[in-house]
């Protein structure tokens, strides 16, 4: 075994609990606005909202205290993810041209706070989701799927099967297997290479939050699959 390999498999072994507790904090906080935020803004946009205020709330309240300060850091840029999910399926969701600006609204702000070495750990989380969602729309434009998301935000719940199984007839040519492929081995490049490489918290972070995005994708793209 060379010295480049077991320094690599000693420092996984010897993974603090924080760590991986972040890690899956941080694939926890991609998923969770699948199952509670995306049915949650469709019927009350507002509420959900107004709920970021409450997230950057209780994010701020924890990084006063030592024993919540990750936990307060995390929440923060947990917080810009949710408010461009709120302004975006909330209001402009027929429109996938402006998915990635709204979802890049905070990035300003986070990269302010990085500058000045404030809230690092959850900007490199919200970096991580970013990522993932440009690597997302990249695909899906790639793929000439806009139509076929303005359709599906626009058709009543009866006809999304019908929708969903078009989009599956895209998907399923050689072509977008490869371009498939290709993104999919650059996502899991850019999480798990800083895994190997640095036990810093704000790159398992950032290394969560980008490959729950495989997850989050994966779902989708199985439910196409399955319409």
């Amino acid at each position: 075994m060379t010295p480049l390999k077991g320094s690599l498999l000693r420092g996984w072994f010897d993974l603090t609990s924080r760590q991986v507790q972040v890690l899956a904090a941080a694939v926890g906080l991609v998923v969770l606005p699948v199952f509670f935020q995306a049915p949650l803004v469709r019927v009350f946009p507002w509420l959900s909202l107004a709920l970021t205020g409450a997230w950057l709330g209780l994010g701020l309240w924890l990084m006063q205290r030592p024993r919540g300060r990750v936990w307060g850091d995390l929440l923060v840029g947990f917080t810009w993810t949710w408010l461009a999910g709120s302004l975006y399926w909330g209001w402009l969701r027929w429109e996938p041209m402006v998915h990635l600006p709204v979802e890049a609204l905070a990035l300003p702000i986070v990269v302010l706070c990085l500058r000045r070495g404030w809230g690092r750990v959850g900007g490199y989380f919200y970096l991580g989701s970013l990522l993932g969602t440009a690597v997302t729309d990249l695909y899906t434009n790639w793929m000439g799927l806009f139509p076929s998301w303005r359709q599906l935000m626009a058709v009543d719940p009866e006809f999304v099967p019908v929708v969903l199984r078009e989009a599956a007839g895209l998907l399923g040519t050689p072509v977008a297997g490869y371009r498939a492929a290709f993104l999919v081995f650059f996502l899991i490049s850019a999480g798990v290479i800083p895994l190997l490489y640095s036990r810093q918290l704000i790159w398992w972070a950032f290394g969560g939050a980008v490959l729950s995005t495989l997850l989050v994708d994966g779902l989708f793209f199985l439910s196409a699959a399955l319409a």
